[in-house]
């Protein structure tokens, strides 16, 4: 895809369905730190998807119309955007459900998927010592083999104690982190 540095945009995807999640914070923080001509969507559609279902989902047309509203909505969202922007917690040391319920989607049609090629970061934070290390990894092990450009250099784990009680927007710290990744993430659209 040949997008100029003022014209990108980027989808984020959330981990946490929690309106107030700390995940979900770090993704609005991302958003508002983009540099101008870049935006950086917040796709708010994933508790909505099924859980992936091959017989639902006409793996050899994979017209827009076949498949639920929903997952119409995530693979046009990701389809359209330049690159992705990945922000989750760990649950129980592994990657959310509606995360890899997400890859699976966005997998389809094999070997042509809605993020195909395209650059993705995965970042975020969660409550254990190592702010979500292990779910962040899995990620971006699941996404490359989905098809994504993973971007392996990309990474920020915020474990949620360091914040001292602060919004992720409050830490000084924690934005310049996150202001660093996005525009390591814009510098990979080409």
């Amino acid at each position: 895809m040949s997008a100029s540095k003022s014209d990108i945009t980027i989808v984020a995807l959330v981990g946490s369905l929690r309106a107030s999640s700390i995940n979900r914070q770090i993704a609005e923080l991302a958003a508002t730190l983009a540099p101008d001509g870049v935006t950086i969507a917040v796709f708010e559609g994933l508790g909505d998807l099924p859980f992936y279902n091959e017989d639902i989902d006409d793996a050899v047309n994979s017209a827009v119309e076949q498949v639920p509203g929903p997952v119409a909505a995530l693979r046009t969202a990701a389809g359209a955007a330049d690159a992705a922007l990945v922000v989750t917690p760990e649950y129980n040391g592994s990657i959310p459900a509606v995360i890899k319920n997400a890859i699976d989607w966005l997998s389809r049609p094999f070997g042509n998927g809605a993020l195909k090629n395209k650059p993705l970061a995965v970042i975020g934070g969660a409550m254990g010592r190592y702010g979500g290390v292990w779910a962040h990894d899995e990620t971006r092990k699941s996404f490359g083999i989905a098809g994504s450009r993973v971007i392996d250099t990309i990474k920020l784990s915020v474990p949620f104690q360091t914040l001292d009680g602060k919004a992720p927007a409050d830490d000084a710290e924690l934005a310049a982190n996150v202001r660093d990744v996005v525009g390591k993430l814009v510098a990979e659209v080409s």
